[in-house]
């Protein structure tokens, strides 16, 4: 980087405000769930063109731009996911949702904007940086597809670092949180099917009944995370689907439960599958009907690594000013999350990092979770996001 070329990046960013705002207000307007979020991608294209960025599609809906400086060096991956969710907005803001039932509820309509934003002000800077810088504009977080379809199409070859921000409700926007370590929790999804014989309502003894026994089953799954786990070892299990039966008077035949599963430790992790496995069977034997169970990896954990999160942080004290990195306990009472993350599988084969950057503000009611039909973030974050990506990318390409 030729001298004097560095500035500070939050009045880099705060430039372009009333723009990068104006976008992710047409983004929340419109929200698309994972895997169809083929207006988003278009969208994100229409900007890239405008600016003669290079880029490439990828995956189902997911987009990949590219800035190559003029002298070699290393390459910066910076990622933004840009799902929805499918979730009626019951928000105030005046560009609130247009698409019945669904909403941007995790916030990666900022996200996405945040990531646009970086790549505005990164460009500026093209004849002079060293190395690479790769936008992963990425799809179908929700389901945890969209970073394993973009790793399986070779993106993510050559990446040297990796980078992801994600907003927090709870954490007051100017803060950010980078934790050392672990982050976020591994998830699988269990599929449990039992099936046994349908009859009339009127007779159930000459039939199999299997809406009981996965009521069953249901109950005993918290006897497993409190009899076969160690108590210290981190383990949820959240029945999301229960689904069984087709009229009141026949005896139900079918009964399907969908259960997501959050853990850490992976051998805890393999104890509680087998737990699963014998409980299930034992009930349906003791009912005589048949049980089937699929378990799919949905995302490892989130592990930061070390290094980069001082890089990190020190990009973030030159955009924030020092003492606004806050640690997760301060306001999540854990130093650490049992949701899930695909940028996990980024982070298995790439050293990087993923933020907490605050987005809360009690006096325009941004205080909900993640997920809430009231969900709402402070849209002065995107301007702390996009000077976070910038300030970060520039610093380690000058490393």
């Amino acid at each position: 980087m030729k001298s004097g070329v560095m500035e500070n990046m939050y009045n880099k960013a705060r430039e372009i405000h009333d723009e990068i705002v104006d976008f992710r207000r047409d983004l929340h307007r419109h929200p698309e769930v994972s895997g169809q979020e083929f207006r988003t991608q278009q969208k994100i294209i229409e900007e890239l063109e405008k600016m003669g960025v290079e880029y490439k599609k990828a995956g189902r809906t997911s987009v990949i731009a590219f800035i190559r400086g003029n002298n070699p060096g290393k390459t910066v991956m910076l990622r933004g996911d840009i799902d929805a969710l499918p979730v009626k907005e019951e928000s105030d803001v005046e560009f609130k949702s247009e698409e019945d039932g669904k909403m941007h509820a995790c916030g990666h309509d900022f996200h996405t904007s945040m990531l646009l934003g970086a790549l505005k002000i990164l460009n500026q800077y093209k004849d002079d940086l060293n190395g690479e810088i790769r936008f992963f504009f990425q799809e179908a977080e929700e389901t945890f597809e969209g970073a394993k379809n973009i790793i399986k199409e070779g993106f993510l070859d050559g990446v040297d670092v990796c980078l992801g921000i994600h907003d927090h409700p709870l954490l007051e926007v100017g803060k950010a949180t980078i934790k050392r370590g672990e982050l976020t929790a591994g998830c699988d999804t269990i599929y449990v099917h039992f099936e046994g014989m349908s009859g009339h309502g009127s007779t159930p003894h000459l039939a199999k009944d299997t809406i009981h026994p996965a009521c069953v089953f249901v109950e005993n799954l918290q006897a497993i995370v409190t009899k076969n786990t160690d108590a210290q070892q981190a383990i949820v299990l959240s029945v999301g689907k229960f689904s069984g039966g087709t009229k009141a008077n026949i005896i139900a035949k079918n009964t399907d439960l969908d259960i997501s599963m959050r853990y850490f430790n992976p051998k805890t992790r393999l104890i509680v599958h087998d737990a699963i496995k014998r409980h299930a069977k034992a009930i349906a034997d003791m009912f005589e009907i048949k049980v089937d169970i699929d378990i799919v990896q949905s995302a490892p954990s989130v592990y930061n690594d070390e290094e980069i999160a001082e890089v990190v942080s020190g990009a973030w004290a030159k955009v924030a000013g020092e003492g606004n990195e806050e640690p997760m306990e301060h306001y999540a009472d854990t130093p650490k999350l049992m949701g899930s993350e695909d940028f996990s599988y980024y982070l298995e084969q790439v050293k990087g990092v993923m933020v907490w950057l605050g987005g809360g503000n009690k006096e325009i009611g941004a205080v909900y979770p993640h997920h809430h039909e009231k969900f709402k973030l402070d849209e002065n974050m995107i301007d702390y996001g996009v000077a976070l990506y910038s300030q970060f990318t520039l610093d380690y390409l000058e490393m």
